[in-house]
């Protein structure tokens, strides 16, 4: 059977993204246990893992890897080929020559999820209109981060408000960062991250900080609003796109997608535990409101 190897973050929280990949798969014939085999290597939220689990893979000489990160795999092999899944602009960062040729043995998703910072501020602003100041929780090891500070610097701007840049990475960081608040005026905060979702909704909920996320299990989590792609439907797609490439096609002559779905999610329960008032302008325009 042909071996997929998936490059991914944290396991205890991939398993939503895991049934869509291989619902994915199974729509061009493929379905694990019985036509291919997955093995997985996680970083468990550790990003300097990554260079040596796409290694290993390497060297077990699997047919395609997936990678949930995206430039350590094309570090470790030009001739396997990569399926990815990518935060940022996928040219800009150098993974593929352009969108529609990427060439190379790359192709995959890019998810768009940096360039939606000034609709979350603007959201975020209707519905804790009172911060004045803002502040950006990023992730120092990714590869997005200047980007993420360089749009929520330019949206602050734009809605008169001022922003504070906070930087975390490890647990224990992001414990020391939320701490640090009690000593601020921020009012309010965007959580530019994809894993330590318990840990951050709860960190929010302790300090009663009203937070803005880029994915909507932090809202189904708890969280108070998110605001970006659907990451199901796009990691359906990497397995669309796992399944075309074992059937022969090459990735360079698969376009990069980039997504067509975004999901504006509130938590009511979140919101009332806070004080807040939904204004309607946000209600009428949510495609998911948790009660």
């Amino acid at each position: 059977m042909p071996v997929i190897g998936w490059l991914g973050g944290a396991s205890a929280q991939a398993a939503p993204n895991l049934v869509a990949f291989r619902h994915g798969l199974s729509e061009t014939g493929y379905v694990e246990g019985h036509n291919v085999t997955i093995e997985y290597r996680w970083t468990e939220g550790r990003p300097d893992r990554a260079s040596a689990l796409a290694a290993d893979l390497v060297s077990r000489n699997v047919d395609m890897i997936v990678a949930t990160g995206d430039a350590a795999a094309k570090a470790a092999t030009s001739t396997i080929p990569i399926v990815f899944f990518s935060g940022g602009d996928p040219v800009a960062t150098g993974l593929v020559a352009t969108l529609a040729r990427p060439g190379g043995n790359l192709t995959g998703f890019g998810i768009m999820v940096v360039e939606l910072m000034q609709k979350r501020l603007e959201l975020l602003s209707q519905l804790v209109p009172q911060a004045k100041v803002v502040a950006l929780l990023v992730d120092p090891n990714d590869p997005n981060a200047d980007r993420f500070i360089r749009d929520a610097q330019d949206a602050a701007h734009a809605e008169s408000l001022q922003i504070q840049i906070l930087r975390a990475s490890t647990e224990s960081e992001i414990d020391d960062v939320f701490a640090s608040l009690v000593r601020s005026h921020v009012g309010a905060m965007v959580v530019a991250f994809f894993r330590q979702r318990e840990q951050l909704v709860a960190l929010a909920a302790r300090h009663a900080l009203p937070a803005m996320y880029v994915q909507r299990e932090f809202a189904a989590a708890g969280g108070l609003i998110s605001y970006g792609p659907s990451i199901s439907a796009a990691v359906r797609q990497l397995g669309i796109y796992a399944g075309k490439i074992l059937n022969g096609t090459r990735p360079a002559d698969l376009p990069v997608q980039q997504p067509t779905t975004f999901e504006l999610v509130v938590n009511l329960k979140t919101a009332k535990a806070l004080g807040l008032t939904v204004p309607p302008s946000i209600l009428v325009r949510a495609d998911e409101v948790i009660e």
